[in-house]
């Protein structure tokens, strides 16, 4: 599949490039689903990025590869919002959390569909809910 994150993505282990493929599907449903509008899906600091179009509707979620071919992949909230807080009270054990942005993604496990579909869509409803 070819898209904005194709050259970044292609660098990636196999292992990552298939989870990101099943994550960003998650993500653009989980959009469709909460009825926030298109999508943008671009690149911040080199890192696949989507964020709601219409302006003040939600937050940018991000999603990352460290270069360690043993790392996981880290999924990244805007650090001014509550996004992580919320999800290490609701999910404790699916992520590992980095700080107040990064939720790491277990390393060889299933990926934590549920948890990660319900990040999705409270980051793209994040000001709507303010």
């Amino acid at each position: 599949m070819t898209h904005v994150f194709t050259p970044t993505i292609s660098q990636w282990p196999a292992l990552q490039q298939k989870q990101f493929e099943e994550i960003r599907k998650l993500i653009l449903a989980a959009a469709k689903d909460a009825n926030v509008g298109p999508v943008e899906e671009s690149l911040k600091w080199g890192q696949p990025a989507w964020r709601p179009k219409r302006p003040r509707q939600g937050s940018t979620l991000r999603l990352n590869w460290q270069g360690i071919p043993s790392h996981p992949l880290v999924l990244y909230v805007d650090c001014k919002t509550t996004l992580s807080a919320t999800m290490r009270e609701i999910y404790p054990t699916e992520f590992e959390y980095e700080k107040n942005r990064g939720l790491g993604l277990p390393d060889g496990s299933p990926l934590p569909l549920q948890a990660i579909d319900h990040l999705a869509r409270l980051t793209f409803c994040y000001h709507q809910k303010r």
